[in-house]
């Protein structure tokens, strides 16, 4: 349940940060609410899964997954280059991820 809910964190989190770039500098109504409300379920379930996974685990899988996931939103929505680099440097974030997944009790 826990991992659960903090996978479910991470991509609220592309949610958010990709309504963030929308909204134009919360300049539209809708993306800026969604944006907030985003961030905040966000949170809900990031501090669900702190009940029982350690902070310094569940943080970084947080954060990486919501940079992952942003990565790709910005290439395959926002047009932003695909370059050799930054897939590499993708997939590093990507083996970071699991192996704190697979080294983590919880």
């Amino acid at each position: 349940m826990a991992w659960g809910c903090l996978i479910l964190a991470g991509c609220l989190e592309v949610v958010w940060s990709t309504a963030l770039k929308l909204s134009e500098g919360f300049s539209r109504l809708g993306w800026s609410a969604l944006t907030i409300v985003g961030m905040l379920a966000s949170f809900l379930f990031l501090s669900q899964a702190l009940k029982t996974l350690p902070l310094g685990t569940s943080y970084a899988i947080w954060t990486g997954i919501g940079a992952l996931g942003s990565v790709a939103v910005g290439i395959l929505v926002f047009q932003e280059p695909a370059t050799a680099a930054r897939m590499f440097f993708a997939a590093l974030l990507l083996t970071g991820i699991v192996g704190l997944k697979l080294t983590s009790a919880g």
